[in-house]
């Protein structure tokens, strides 16, 4: 930092009914903030702040015993439920004018806490953005294993900009997010986002955990659907491939034709239920899934001229203050 003016650092973490594990959350990051502020390495403004995501627990009321017994933290509670990546963006943007950096992380303590001193290294160094990546992925299954591996490299065939086994555990400087905030579509995916701002960025390498308590919010049906998300959101490849796929059904409708006129020459027709059912049914299908491609883009389409806002705040909680 300029004038040897210590960095002041955010923790902006998404919180969506987690009142099993967010005592023992605030507990551990306190500790490292804490730490950090005594070494000199962080401003004492440093803040820890939860975004409450219309939560049906007691999420909201722990946040809010935390804020009022320590002004380390902070709470923004959203109006309702905006799903993860929209509950993530509101506190960067709330963050972005009162920090220097911020890290989000997830609430659950499986993104290593120890890292985040790493991160604010890199941060010194003169990167804007450091992105926490996996060392490894032993302790997950072979299904966790193999979908996860597969989301990612299926989302690189796509043509999206994304960092190999990264999700949502990063530090921004202030001007990263300033460059974030450019991006105004309604369809969130921040992990295809972050990487287009461009500035100077790094890599944290970093175990992660298990969960500590309470269940995982993404399942395998939201995993697929913010896959479909990401590749609809930065990649209009899937709508060449359905154009080639329809060059492709034209060119071999051509070539059967012709090969029934030939037929028809040499007198050898035979009626052929099998062949001409499969043929319905394949190109009935190939029809329906074009169809559902274009949908989900004519979809999104619909959704940004609306231009609704992302999330609306109910409250903020700060030093102690409600706004």
């Amino acid at each position: 930092m300029e004038n040897g003016k210590k960095a002041t650092l955010w923790l902006v973490i998404p919180c969506y009914n987690e009142e099993q594990v967010i005592d023992e959350t605030a507990k551990c990051v306190k500790e490292v903030i804490t730490a950090m502020t005594e070494s000199g390495k962080i401003s004492k403004n440093s803040k820890i702040a939860f975004v409450n995501d219309g939560s049906t627990d007691k999420t909201f009321e722990h946040i809010k015993a935390l804020c009022a017994g320590d002004s380390i933290f902070a709470c923004i509670n959203l109006s309702r439920n905006r799903g993860h990546q929209n509950a993530l963006l509101a506190g960067l943007m709330v963050a972005k004018g009162r920090a220097d950096a911020v890290i989000s992380l997830d609430a659950d303590l499986q993104d290593d806490v120890g890292a985040i001193e790493e991160f604010v290294d890199k941060f010194l160094e003169g990167y804007d953005i450091v992105y926490g990546v996996r060392s490894e992925r032993n302790t997950d299954t072979f299904f966790k294993r193999f979908t996860a591996e597969s989301f990612y490299k299926f989302m690189r065939v796509m043509g999206v900009d994304i960092v190999y086994n990264h999700a949502d555990y990063r530090l921004m400087s202030r001007r990263a997010l300033e460059g974030l905030s450019e991006f105004d579509e309604v369809n969130t995916f921040l992990r295809g986002i972050v990487p287009q701002i461009g500035y100077p960025s790094t890599v944290v390498e970093y175990k992660r955990g298990e969960r500590v308590a309470g269940k995982s919010k993404y399942p395998l049906n939201k995993m697929l659907a913010f896959a479909l998300e990401g590749i609809t959101s930065f990649s209009i490849r899937p709508i060449r491939m359905a154009l080639m796929l329809g060059i492709f059904a034209f060119l071999v409708s051509v070539g059967m034709l012709i090969y029934c006129i030939i037929q028809k020459a040499f007198g050898r027709v035979v009626s052929g239920w099998v062949s001409l059912s499969v043929s319905i049914w394949a190109l009935g299908g190939m029809q329906m899934l074009l169809i559902g491609v274009v949908g989900e883009y004519v979809g999104k389409i619909y959704l940004e001229t609306k231009h609704r806002p992302k999330y609306i705040i109910e409250s903020i909680i700060l030093n102690e203050d409600e706004i």
